[in-house]
């Protein structure tokens, strides 16, 4: 099969299923101003179908994943875990690269570069961090927002869960990108994207079991308070963790009377 058919197969399926869901589902509009506006801030207009993939992701979570995890954590030790981990983010360095680039960071382009090339060789491929540069993430998802897209509607994508649009058009690109999933694809070696792909999934998921756990279980409503806390962490993320600049407005006196005034007593004084 080739890489085209393979990315075109994939997404076809993934379309339409969402698109049917979401059509079947969509969240009807009310004729309260205020209800239209707390709706639009929310953004969310496909809920329904976002709150029926969050209760299916955290079925397949409690049944298989979360149990899997912890077995992870429970079998192997800390420092074997954090070889798994050093291993899974130098493979997407090459993503995290691109994605600097198209965003302008040259700094942090440099230090990406600069980090998978020495863990890459001295590392053992990455196995181990031989570098004192602090790993970051960056996806297409971030380099659209940096670009002036906005986010889109939520949507909550199944096994993927929480993915706005902008964000899922984003995790197109970064396949596209991805020379892992280029090998891949070209020599039918297949498996190798799905074992990376779970193996980052029991990762993440074998060190956020406590936090999950205390979020879930002092959340009112656990749905809204997991798109909340995604979409605050994306916009961090977006803002590299720097909180945004307010420009200085300039003082401007808009009262023509009392700058009149002024220049009166301006005079007298004179």
């Amino acid at each position: 099969m080739s890489l085209k058919t393979e990315i075109a197969g994939r997404l076809s399926a993934i379309g339409l299923v969402v698109a049917l869901s979401l059509s079947a589902c969509a969240t009807p509009m009310t004729n309260d101003p205020d209800a239209r506006a707390e709706l639009a801030a929310i953004n969310d207009p496909w809920e329904p179908f976002n709150r029926a993939m969050f209760e299916f992701n955290r079925a397949l979570d409690r049944v298989l994943l979360k149990p899997v995890a912890q077995a992870y954590r429970g079998v192997v030790p800390d420092f074997g875990r954090e070889m798994v981990k050093n291993f899974l983010d130098n493979l997407r360095s090459p993503v995290i690269l691109a994605n600097d680039i198209l965003q302008g960071e040259t700094d942090r382009a440099g230090e990406t570069g600069s980090r998978f090339l020495a863990n890459t060789t001295v590392g053992l491929g990455g196995v181990f961090d031989v570098t004192d540069i602090e790993f970051h993430n960056e996806d297409f998802g971030q380099t659209l927002a940096v670009w002036g897209f906005g986010e889109g509607p939520y949507l909550v994508l199944p096994l993927l869960g929480p993915s706005p649009v902008r964000d899922t058009v984003g995790l197109v690109g970064d396949t596209l990108m991805d020379p892992v999933m280029w090998y891949a694809n070209r020599t039918d070696r297949y498996a190798i994207s799905w074992v990376r792909y779970g193996m980052r999934a029991i990762d993440t998921r074998s060190r956020n079991i406590e936090t999950l756990d205390e979020i879930e279980r002092g959340a009112i409503d656990f749905y809204a308070t997991v798109r909340s806390l995604y979409r605050q962490r994306r916009a961090d993320e977006i803002l590299n963790g720097h909180p945004p600049q307010s420009v200085p407005m300039p003082e401007i006196s808009w009262d023509e009377d009392e700058q009149a005034e002024e220049n009166q007593v301006s005079a007298v004084a004179k």
